[in-house]
C-alpha cells in the first residue's frame, strides 16, 4: 500500500518549536531536510523518495522552523542546526543519517562539523557554501536562481512559482505544470508569516545567517555523498567540487540534465544512490 501525505503526517513539540514532519519505515533513522524556497516542506521536497527509502530505513522529513506547517520563525531565531538537534532529542534519536537539499544541505554540513556524534551519514544536494570566489558562475551577487526565488517570496503568485520551478529544474515541460505551480503557490500563500519573515530577513542574509565554518570541513570523518545537478542554476556544482576537495571521506555524483532538485528530477537514481550509500557505509 502506497504511503500518503496524510498517513505519514506527524507533529512533535520540542523545547522551542512545534514541528511538522512526515515519517515512514523502520530501522536506522534518515532525516530529510528541505530547501529554502517558498512553499517548501518535507513532503513537497521528498514525496518521491520517502516510500522507497522507508523500505530499509526509518525516514523522517521535517518542516523546519519558518517553513510548512511548523512554527513561524524570524531570521534572528533561525538556527536549523539547533532545531534539528531538538527534533532528534524530542523523538529519542541519538544518531541519524542526514540528507539535505540546498539550505538543508548547508544545515547538514554544519551538523557534521558541530555535532559529529549525532550524524552517521551525510548526503547533500546542491548546498551553498557561503561567499567564495567563483570559477564557473557569476560573482556579482545572488545566482540567477536565487534572484527568482527571492521574487517568489515577495510575490508568491502562480506565475512567479512557475518561473521558480522552471529555474529549479532542467526538464521544464515535465515539472513546471500548472498543477504543481498552483499547489506550490497555494502552500506558500497559506503561511503569509513565513513569506513576511523571509523577506524581512533578506538584508541580514536570510535564510542562512550562520554558515558552515569552511575551515572545519577537512575534519569531517563521516561518510559523505555529494549529489549535484550539472545544470543547477541556483547553486553551481562547483560548490560540491569544493566540498569534495575538503571532506576526506566523500564522493561526488554529478548528474547531467539535472537542475537544483536532484531528488525530484532523478528520483529513482537518487533513491538508489542514497539507499546503497547508507546501507554500505
Amino acid at each position: 500500500m502506497s504511503i500518503t501525505q496524510a498517513s505519514t503526517s506527524r507533529t512533535v513539540k520540542t523545547r522551542d518549536w512545534n514541528l511538522q514532519y512526515y515519517e515512514a519505515g523502520e530501522g536506522h533513522p534518515v532525516i530529510l531536510l528541505h530547501g529554502s524556497g517558498p512553499g517548501a516542506t518535507g513532503w513537497s521536497n521528498f514525496s518521491g523518495n520517502i516510500e522507497t527509502l522507508a523500505r530499509q530505513f526509518r525516514v523522517l522529513a521535517v518542516d523546519m522552523p519558518g517553513w510548512g506547517l511548523s512554527d513561524a520563525c524570524t531570521v534572528d531565531r533561525l538556527d536549523h542546526v539547533d532545531a534539528a538537534i531538538q527534533f532528534m532529542d524530542a523523538l529519542g534519536i541519538e544518531k541519524a543519517a542526514f540528507v539535505g537539499n540546498s539550505m538543508g544541505g548547508q544545515t547538514s554540513l554544519r551538523l557534521a562539523t558541530e555535532y559529529p556524534e549525532r550524524i552517521s551519514h551525510l548526503v547533500t544536494m546542491g548546498p551553498p557554501v557561503g561567499k567564495m570566489p567563483s570559477l564557473f558562475g557569476a560573482g556579482d551577487g545572488p545566482s540567477e536562481g536565487l534572484k527568482v526565488l527571492i521574487q517568489a517570496y515577495q510575490d508568491a503568485s502562480p506565475e512567479n512559482m512557475r518561473r521558480l520551478v522552471e529555474i529549479m529544474t532542467f526538464d521544464k515541460a515535465r515539472f513546471a505544470t500548472p498543477e504543481l505551480t498552483k499547489a506550490r503557490s497555494d502552500a506558500a500563500l497559506a503561511r503569509p508569516e513565513h513569506l513576511k519573515n523571509y523577506v524581512a530577513g533578506l538584508p541580514q542574509g536570510a535564510p542562512l545567517p550562520k554558515w558552515v565554518d569552511r575551515s572545519k570541513l577537512p575534519q569531517i570523518q563521516i561518510p559523505t555523498l555529494l549529489i549535484h545537478g550539472r545544470d543547477d542554476r541556483v547553486v553551481s556544482y562547483e560548490s560540491s567540487l569544493f566540498l569534495l576537495a575538503c571532506i576526506p571521506n566523500s564522493r561526488l555524483v554529478l548528474l547531467n540534465r539535472c537542475g537544483h532538485w536532484a531528488m525530484i528530477e532523478h528520483a529513482e537514481e537518487f533513491n538508489r544512490l542514497v539507499a546503497d550509500f547508507i546501507a554500505s557505509n
